[in-house]
């Protein structure tokens, strides 16, 4: 057991390694040498990921332990290149503080997390709250709607705010969501994997059963209207249906939702036109009249492709590229920035470290009994993947922009929130897969089991002499009414 804590103690502490390798070299090519603030901050979210690391040793001794380190690694390269950012903004007499800020935050994160890990001993618990999930879900869904509350950043109104300071809700909506379908989708399972008739050699559902996907296909066409945020509606109702599909394990609701989700788009791209403009620059961001466009044209996208074909297969080097010339560079297009300073190897780096933690959700998910379990850590695992797919992909020109931000990397605190809760609850369900079933052949669980069996033989002789002793009584007085009657 010791030589397991040290071999992972080691991992985290490489990990720890690598990112301090990566903010000195930064640091060393943009300044010459490291700022007092952030040598304050890197120590003191060292020390947060360590004492992490040993609160889920003590509560979550049998989690997975390849998370923790791909969090460290992935925040750690998020912040250095937005600290990178930081620099360069000092450089021209525009500074920023985006890369502190984002420092604070991740250590907020750490200290939730580690209370998250402590509160939450049997994850079982969330199915008893699964309609107050659904609520409190929908509430901060759209809590940006609140006239004075809600702020509408970058033509999309998914933002709360008080004074300088602003959240956005949806990050924290998809976990009490993901709660929530877990549970009604295993309530529900049987109902929605046998009934139906058999169509083009699929099982089609009934139309009674169709009422779940059309209510959250409206709930993510309502975000999309109302807030302008198409990634976020993307989002919800893929994790829905992915979670539908491991549920009852029917192709038929891919279909079904592909087909849903499609119409809908399609027809918001008519109807909307933000919507509609996201989409043009998709198709054509390369022509004049997209490119040269004041607000919506594809300005942005363009930048960031160049950015990554400038990084090439190795890169510039951390802090002698210059990606601050594409918009939003710290945020939305990070993953183009760090393609920019370390290239094709360092994007590969990045996707296989969602890799590592997608693959570790999906064995969780795989190895868990409890079926609520399975799907909820299947609904968590296929909602990180899918906003890595949607953020890389938009950036690559395979799919249109979605907003969406890049996992622990972007700068954001409500994203780096979130995701860090979401990747401790995997962990919390994957020490409930890990852990070792009880020996049935040792003498502790043999007198625990005769203990057990004796307490019911006695509760059963105590149950017979009550009704032994009552039926004589009642005997009394039937003959009492009797006698009286007479």
């Amino acid at each position: 057991m010791i030589l397991t804590r040290l071999r992972r103690m080691g991992l985290l502490l490489l990990a720890l390694f690598i990112g301090f390798i990566g903010f000195f070299q930064m640091f060393a090519r943009t300044r010459g040498s490291i700022p007092a603030e952030y040598v304050l901050l890197l120590t003191i979210t060292a020390l947060l990921f360590i004492a992490l690391w040993v609160v889920l040793e003590i509560y979550q001794p049998y989690a997975s332990q390849v998370i923790l380190p791909c969090l460290v690694i992935l925040s750690s390269l998020g912040v250095t290149m937005i600290a990178r950012i930081d620099m360069r903004n000092a450089k021209v007499g525009s500074p920023t503080a985006v890369g502190v800020n984002q420092l604070i935050w991740l250590c907020l994160a750490l200290v939730l997390c580690g209370a998250l890990a402590i509160a939450l001993k049997d994850y079982r618990v969330l199915r008893k709250f699964s309609y107050v999930s659904m609520v409190v879900g929908i509430i901060l869904l759209l809590s940006p709607m609140i006239p004075g509350f809600g702020r509408e950043i970058g033509g999309a109104r998914i933002w709360v705010g008080i004074g300088s300071h602003t959240l956005q809700p949806g990050e924290f909506a998809k976990l009490f969501l993901a709660f929530f379908f877990a549970a009604y989708l295993f309530d529900h399972r049987d109902q929605l994997a046998v009934a139906g008739k058999k169509f083009l050699g699929m099982r089609m559902p009934r139309m009674k059963d169709l009422g779940p996907i059309i209510v959250v296909w409206a709930l993510s066409l309502g975000v999309l209207v109302m807030q302008h945020d198409l990634g976020t509606s993307l989002m919800f109702f893929a994790m829905f249906v992915s979670m539908l599909y491991v549920a009852t394990g029917r192709k038929s609701w891919i279909a079904i939702g592909a087909v849903f989700f499609i119409a809908g788009a399609v027809a918001a791209t008519f109807l909307f036109a933000h919507v509609g403009a996201r989409v043009d620059a998709w198709l054509h961001p390369f022509s004049p009249e997209e490119y040269n466009k004041a607000f919506g044209g594809s300005g942005q996208l363009v930048r960031g492709i160049f950015g990554l074909a400038t990084g090439g297969l190795l890169g510039t080097g951390l802090g002698q590229g210059h990606p601050w010339i594409t918009p939003l560079a710290n945020s939305d297009f990070i993953y183009s920035s760090v393609g920019e300073e370390l290239g094709l190897t360092g994007l590969l780096v990045v996707l296989a470290l969602y890799l590592v933690i997608v693959s570790a959700g999906m064995v969780v998910a795989m190895k868990i009994q409890d079926g609520f379990g399975k799907l909820l850590a299947s609904g968590l695992v296929f909602t990180m993947a899918f906003q890595v797919f949607t953020v890389v992909g938009g950036i690559t020109l395979v799919i249109p922009l979605t907003g969406l931000t890049m996992p622990y990397m972007a700068a954001g605190g409500s994203s780096l929130i979130a995701n860090c809760l979401l990747a401790v609850l995997l962990i919390v369900i994957s020490n409930a897969a890990n852990r070792p079933a009880p020996e049935v052949s040792s003498d502790t669980f043999r007198y625990e089991a005769l203990a057990v069996l004796r307490e019911h033989e006695i509760g059963q002789q105590r149950e017979e002499q009550e009704l032994s002793e009552a039926t004589p009584r009642t005997s009394e007085n039937s003959s009492a009414q009797e006698v009286s009657y007479e």
